[in-house]
């Protein structure tokens, strides 16, 4: 992973739950990290289900290694949210690969 491809901001977010005085319990996006990562792949994607069509965006993230990421997370980029659908280590510790579906 070189260092000069790291050209797009992210933040990755999980969904954390707050309680209210009242009792009221809201859900929000929290940040919990922030860096570089290069933007592998990003397009639109196309399929046929059984009784509509549906486009996707897809896109595939790359980034510094950092512990406990799931896909229960998002991603946070250029104002678009993207949903983590698989993650894969790269090397030992050295890097990971979020694949994402725009939410």
């Amino acid at each position: 992973m070189q260092a000069g491809k790291l050209q797009n901001r992210i933040a990755l977010q999980r969904l954390t739950e707050t309680v209210a005085a009242s009792g009221a319990v809201t859900t929000t996006w929290a940040t919990y990290a922030q860096g570089r990562a290069e933007l592998r792949q990003a397009g639109v994607s196309e399929f046929l289900t059984a009784a509509t069509e549906a486009t996707t965006k897809n896109a595939v993230f790359l980034l510094r290694w950092l512990p406990g990421v799931s896909v229960a997370d998002r991603i946070l980029h250029d104002g678009t949210a993207w949903n983590i659908v698989a993650i894969a280590e790269i090397g030992r510790r050295r890097g990971l690969e979020l694949r994402a579906v725009a939410a």
